[in-house]
């Protein structure tokens, strides 16, 4: 029976964060890993951080929709252009081998939602911004999942949210980019306000799960460097300063 686990998300390429993470959880001797999806996508250093994810022991990997789109063949898009050709086959097999979703007794793990790993659970994008959705529509909307926890990632910001019908979302935040921009369905920012590497520690006690949201310094200014010599200033910003506009 697992009684402790770590919950990473978003690691994109982020080598220096993730190693600074998988330390953390080694440290407070947490069983098991659930890496909720998007792993390579970014400029720091892609090849290494599959490599370090891949020796991984008891390890489960969700398939984020960055990791889906390395699978295709073309994209439109500047960080696929980079990353893409870096990939091995090995490790395009592996990233095959990622599941939509996990469940392991009372709790499931998505990348997005429960449904579709592009979407949004606890916030929604309006044209006048990212706003929280009620209680009442994520109920709704949870109706047809029978765990009682949700892990998601996908915004790369923490958070929880209990519903009144004892359904709890949890939200890690990100490994390695606790800052990005977005066009669609309306433009937005998510950011996470520090550039540290975020993930979450569950254990079992009294019969329950107990959940921490852990945030771990890390040399963020060495993986802003590495992306920026890559040509991505905008993802340097974000990693050195946890917001879009450093």
């Amino acid at each position: 029976m697992t009684d402790s686990i770590a919950v990473i998300s978003d690691i994109h390429s982020n080598i220096y964060a993730l190693d600074a993470v998988l330390e953390d959880i080694e440290a407070r001797k947490l069983h098991r890993i659930v890496n909720l999806g998007d792993s390579l996508f970014g400029p720091v250093d892609p090849v290494q951080t599959a490599q370090r994810l891949m020796n991984l022991e008891n390890a489960v990997h969700i398939m984020g929709n960055c990791d889906r789109i390395l699978l295709e063949s073309e994209a439109d898009s500047l960080t696929f252009r980079h990353v893409k050709p870096l990939l091995t086959e090995e490790i395009e097999r592996w990233i095959g081998t990622f599941s939509a979703t996990w469940t392991l007794e009372d709790m499931l793990f998505c990348h997005g939602t429960p449904f579709s790993d592009e979407h949004y659970l606890i916030e929604e994008v309006t044209e006048h911004g990212v706003k929280d959705k009620d209680a009442e529509r994520l109920s709704l909307e949870l109706q047809p999942v029978a765990a009682s926890w949700i892990y998601c990632g996908h915004t790369h910001v923490s958070r929880m949210v209990r519903l009144s019908d004892g359904k709890t979302i949890v939200n890690p935040g990100s490994v390695g980019l606790p800052a990005y921009e977005e066009e669609a369905p309306y433009p937005h920012v998510m950011e996470a306000g520090s550039p540290h590497a975020r993930y979450a520690a569950i254990r079992r006690m009294n019969g329950s799960w107990v959940v921490e949201h852990v945030q771990v310094a890390y040399d963020w200014h060495r993986a802003a460097a590495a992306a920026r010599q890559n040509g991505r200033d905008d993802y340097a910003t974000a990693i050195r300063t946890g917001r879009m506009l450093g």
